[in-house]
């Protein structure tokens, strides 16, 4: 079994900013949506660790977030935190695809 450390990381770093969001802006919006997502992206990261083509949880909340946060971006032209939430969502998607690939 192989942990997805990618999955994880990516998993804490929603959570760590929907938590910023609430700590700097005070938008409770972010902080319940980053525990969610958040969440969502830990759990497919667990599945994905116990077995590498199990990707769907995975892909559903990278993918979702990525268009969410690519959506916001281009209305708000902010890097921070649209464009670095939805890049890195992106990223995310473009692993999993990959994995599934290339095993």
């Amino acid at each position: 079994m192989a942990v997805d450390w990618f999955g994880f990381g990516y998993a804490a770093a929603i959570m760590l900013g929907g938590f910023m969001g609430y700590k700097i802006k005070g938008s409770v919006m972010s902080l319940v949506a980053g525990l969610l997502f958040g969440s969502t992206a830990a759990y497919g990261a667990y599945r994905v660790s116990l077995d590498p083509t199990d990707i769907k949880t995975s892909l559903l909340a990278s993918g979702t977030l990525s268009v969410v946060m690519g959506l916001r971006f281009k209305k708000s032209g902010k890097l921070m935190p649209a464009g670095i939430m939805s890049g890195l969502s992106l990223l995310m998607v473009l692993l999993l695809l990959f994995r599934m690939v290339a095993p």
